[in-house]
């Protein structure tokens, strides 16, 4: 209560200087305008004497001069009339209170002097008068004055009366106001702060919530709120790292986390810098009406990658594509991020529509994606998308190359199959870089990589690299296969490296993974969440279902969505029984729509959900509820939660990691995952129900099998699945691969020239 009052207090004190300063203005202002009527009002009468005298005075008539002022005395404001001589004695005297006149005031010496009228305030007898004086003239030549005074007592009466009105105005502002600010300043701030005081404590001793309660908005306290919710997130994850690691540490367990890499990382690269390029950002700046708003993609990529930035103040290149990305960088197209508390450096390159059109859209992912996957679908490749690609490589090869200017020895981390010809034109600019290159699609055997008319520049350019990273090992002994078939090179099979033109590149695999999230023991809430999660959504779809099943995908030909929805057909019209029960969830996320054979996808996969809920629909359940419009992380691990059975069908993927998201989301130990064998985390996640996925009678069986389940069964399963991605998490794979990199030996320092 003090500081409300002292609040208040100088809050009255201030009200109450500022009133009563302006109403002192106000009434000067006031003084001198009375004052300016009282002289223009004498001016006016003596004026008029001036004209009813000077013939009397020229022809030294003083009876008719003494006529002439009486016939104006009569005004009650005048206090007396007189007339001097040259002299400056009275002739003549007329008025109730003449005695300010007995003596010449020196208005009218100055007005007989100067031959102008004169005025001044006096005091007489403690009251105020004002003399107004005009000169008086015989022969033309200034023989005397005349002078006029009125009562100026009213003036002084009047502004009295105005400034004790002030002051009585003052008050009742005061007495009105304090009050009204006192509630006020309790309730927007001191209430408030009081509220965030008692919460940053119960944070700082371990208890409370971590979401701060919620403040009036204003601009002071909405900044102080994100500030201090900045401040307790990182107490919040301070806390919950030390704890972890204390834990891990207790029991011995060697788990890699976000903190844990970062140590590691910072030891290893010694305070040297990484260097990123992707063809993603991990943060996109898109306008919300007229102002840029953070936009954070959802994205595996981001979530394996960012921890090695933030670990070493590293640097991010990728495309900068929405709408805003432009208005916030730099002049050098850089800004640091994450926003919340800036780490490292985001360095975005532009493109082109045409630029985009061919190396995004064409090259890489009407060529490469279809040649990498093999999915049936026929590869483009055009030669004007080929110069394109060429054409985005060498733009961010010199972004990458202005980067690191200044930087000795630096470390080049190069995602995806966009950059295949980024290693050997970085090389080739920095042989002192050490460069690695993660491919995450898989690579095909060789047969079908020959299709592509430029698979030898492919190969020698990711044969700059110094380490070349896949998925699996099938992947990486296609691409030593196809080293053979595309280039000359000495291919050491036994240590997995190939050497062109002096320099040499080992191939490794490593699995990416995901996040996992740390959690106690099973509790039974956890076990009666998936049916109210069930609940939650069915009721949200205008869906009844008394199980779900989920499928997470881009709306991508690889993914397998016409095969699942037949299996789905299948398993309805084999097992009737789970007819108006089963409902499979399929999350279709639109991807590359600007693409022809996207947009024809789309169209088909729709149209068969259509199709199949059409035969089997009943009331409110249908068999297929399609989902097409993107869900972020929170979204989709709700239904994971509620999904009895995860459905993955990939026809080709290089791991897939809805399949591994989902065991992570399985704290409670349940539910099943079906699994395609050409998705590479088949590889790990072995007791998944593996199929075929172009065997529509064996998915529809593993999705019957999937539904039966013991809970004995799914436990035990899931159980082995989570310890496997609990343990090659993703800190694990970025662990693995920056090790490798940052182990390579860079001796030859000339630039190297493909051959």
């Amino acid at each position: 209560m003090r500081t409300p009052l002292i609040i208040a207090s100088v809050l009255a004190v201030s009200v109450a200087v500022v009133s009563l300063s302006f109403d002192r203005f106000q009434a000067a202002r006031q003084r001198q305008l009375l004052r300016d009527d009282l002289r223009a009002h004498a001016a006016v009468l003596a004026d008029s004497a001036q004209d009813a005298v000077e013939p009397y005075f020229e022809k030294k008539t003083d009876a008719s001069i003494e006529r002439a002022l009486k016939r104006i005395t009569g005004r009650t404001d005048v206090k007396g009339i007189a007339v001097y001589d040259a002299k400056g004695v009275p002739i003549v005297q007329s008025g109730r209170a003449s005695a300010p006149l007995t003596v010449q005031p020196a208005a009218a010496a100055r007005a007989l002097t100067s031959d102008v009228a004169a005025g001044e305030f006096v005091e007489f007898d403690d009251s105020p008068v004002f003399v107004y004086a005009v000169p008086l003239h015989r022969d033309n030549k200034a023989a005397g004055s005349l002078a006029v005074a009125v009562d100026a007592a009213g003036i002084d009466a009047r502004v009295a009366r105005t400034m004790w009105e002030s002051v009585a105005n003052a008050g009742v502002q005061v007495l009105l106001t304090v009050p009204v600010m006192l509630l006020v300043v309790r309730w927007r701030f001191t209430d408030p702060l009081a509220r965030m005081t008692t919460w940053l404590h119960s944070l700082r001793i371990g208890g409370g919530d971590h979401e701060l309660p919620a403040l009036p908005q204003a601009p002071v306290l909405n900044e102080l709120h994100k500030e201090v919710t900045h401040l307790a997130r990182d107490l919040g994850a301070a806390r919950a790292i030390a704890e972890r690691e204390a834990h891990l540490r207790e029991t011995q367990v060697s788990l890699w986390t976000a903190e844990r890499l970062r140590v590691s990382l910072s030891k290893k690269l010694k305070d040297r810098p990484v260097f990123v390029v992707s063809n993603r950002e991990p943060y996109m700046h898109s306008f919300a009406g007229d102002v840029p708003k953070v936009v954070v993609p959802a994205s595996g990529l981001v979530t394996a990658l960012e921890p090695v930035l933030l670990a070493c103040n590293g640097t991010w290149i990728a495309h900068g594509s929405a709408d805003a990305d432009r208005v916030v960088v730099d002049d050098h197209d850089r800004l640091r991020v994450p926003p919340d508390r800036p780490r490292y450096t985001l360095r975005r390159v532009w493109m082109t529509p045409e630029q985009e059109r061919g190396y995004y859209y064409g090259f890489s992912n009407e060529g490469l994606w279809p040649l990498c996957h093999i999915a049936h679908t026929r590869p483009i490749f055009r030669p004007e998308d080929w110069e394109y690609y060429q054409e985005v490589n060498r733009i961010f090869a010199e972004a990458a190359l202005e980067e690191m200017e200044g930087t000795t020895s630096p470390i080049l981390l190069v995602q995806d199959y966009h950059f295949a010809l980024l290693p050997r034109l970085i090389k080739k600019a920095r042989p002192d870089a050490r460069v690695a290159i993660f491919w995450h699609v898989p690579w095909p055997n060789p047969e079908v990589f020959s299709i592509c008319p430029f698979a030898r520049e492919l190969v020698d350019g990711l044969l700059g690299a110094d380490l070349i990273g896949f998925h699996t090992q099938l992947h990486c002994n296609n691409f030593l296969s196809s080293v053979d078939r595309s280039v000359e090179a000495l291919t050491e099979w036994d240590r997995f490296a190939v050497t062109r033109l002096g320099h040499t590149t080992s191939v490794r695999p490593y699995p990416i993974s995901v996040a996992f999230p740390e959690a106690g023991e099973p509790s039974r809430e956890l076990f009666t969440r998936e049916a109210s999660e069930r609940a939650a959504i069915c009721e949200q779809l205008g869906i009844e279902a008394s199980v779900l099943g989920v499928g997470v995908d881009r709306i991508d030909y690889t993914k397998g969505l016409l095969e699942r929805f037949r299996a789905v057909e299948r398993l309805m019209d084999q097992y009737p029984e789970f007819q108006g029960h089963f409902t499979l969830a399929q999350i279709g996320a639109p991807s590359r729509t600007e693409i022809d054979r996207y947009q024809r996808f789309l169209e088909e996969v729709t149209a068969e959900a259509e199709r199949i809920n059409a035969r089997f629909r009943r009331g409110r359940w249908r068999p297929i509820a399609w989902l097409n419009r993107h869900h972020t992380h929170e979204e989709i691990t709700r239904y994971f939660r509620a999904a009895s059975v995860c459905v993955v069908t990939s026809l080709h993927d290089g791991m897939n990691l809805v399949a591994k998201e989902y065991v992570a989301a399985r704290d409670d130990n349940r539910g099943a995952l079906v699994l395609s064998t050409f998705a590479g985390a088949a590889l790990e996640l072995t007791d998944a129900l593996l199929v075929n996925p172009y065997d529509i009678q064996q998915v529809a069986l593993a999705l019957r099998r999937a539904l039966e389940m013991t809970d004995d069964d799914q436990r035990d399963r899931m159980r082995r699945m989570r310890h496997n991605v609990r343990e090659n998490n993703i800190y694990r794979w970025a662990a693995n691969l920056m090790t490798d990199l940052a182990d390579v030996r860079v001796d030859r320092l000339e630039p190297v020239t493909a051959a």
